[in-house]
């Protein structure tokens, strides 16, 4: 009975003017005082800020904050491929057939996810991860790759929060919730970098709109609020770390395995 009364819940807190609310107020003067709340409650390490705390104007300033040069050395290697944000490894693993099997208990539909992409066809037997991000965590992506934009898709949806419970108990939040979608061609392949909204995250941003190449590493977009990424690779191209795991936290930069 209270899983029922938790996913109702879940259900009727998921709507998107209750996040763009939040949002508008994250925005605002006034949500300043709560940084420094915000900040002990969740154990964000500050000394990795680019600023003082005083210096945010907003929460959401600080929730998008970048960190200083160097908290996040890049594991360069020329077939490489990083992690692009900090983040829990909540999955991992080859897709079957168009299908990621047992994330959190619950199978994804390649085709969902995409939106029904025609380039999901390059992915039915590629490698995929799912990355959840806490509110704890640095909330700017990065490419996980040097390369260029090859597309980009908003897809508007909900926004069920991606912890725990809901991956487990709400209908594949992943394939339902808003999500934007880089393709990224670089000098092994291609990789689809699913960005997934979640409850309270009011938008999904890039860091320059006009931005078609990055260099490994380059700061790519942000999540204003808690979320996760879906990184997927194309058809056998790649080889993850033999002691990465499911349950491994993994910070920006880090290598996640190499392209074949």
């Amino acid at each position: 009975m209270s899983a029922k009364w938790l996913i109702w819940m879940t259900e009727l807190t998921s709507r998107k003017w209750i996040s763009q609310l939040m949002g508008r107020f994250s925005h605002s003067n006034i949500s300043r005082y709560l940084i420094p709340y915000f900040a002990k409650s969740y154990g964000i390490p500050l000394h990795e800020a680019e600023k003082e705390l005083q210096d945010y104007p907003t929460l959401n300033s600080f929730f998008t904050r970048k960190l200083k040069p160097g908290m996040r050395p890049i594991q360069q290697e020329q077939s490489g491929m990083i992690s692009p944000v900090d983040a829990l490894i909540t999955f991992m693993g080859t897709i079957q057939s168009g299908t990621i099997l047992n994330v959190k208990g619950q199978d994804y539909s390649l085709d969902e996810l995409l939106n029904h992409s025609p380039r999901a066809e390059a992915y039915r037997h590629g490698y995929a991860f799912v990355l959840y991000l806490s509110p704890t965590d640095y909330h700017r992506i990065h490419a996980p790759v040097a390369g260029t934009k090859m597309e980009s898709e908003h897809i508007k949806g909900k926004v069920y929060p991606v912890h725990d419970f809901a991956m487990r108990h709400m209908r594949t939040v992943l394939s339902r919730n808003e999500r934007l979608i880089t393709y990224i061609s670089h000098e092994y392949g291609e990789i689809a970098l699913v960005k997934v909204g979640a409850m309270n995250v009011s938008s999904i941003v890039y860091s320059n709109d006009k931005a078609t190449k990055w260099q490994q590493g380059d700061d790519l977009a942000y999540f204003e609020f808690g979320s996760t990424v879906v990184l997927i690779t194309k058809n056998n191209t790649f080889e993850p770390l033999s002691n990465l795991t499911v349950g491994h936290k993994v910070r920006m930069g880090e290598l996640l395995g190499r392209f074949k």
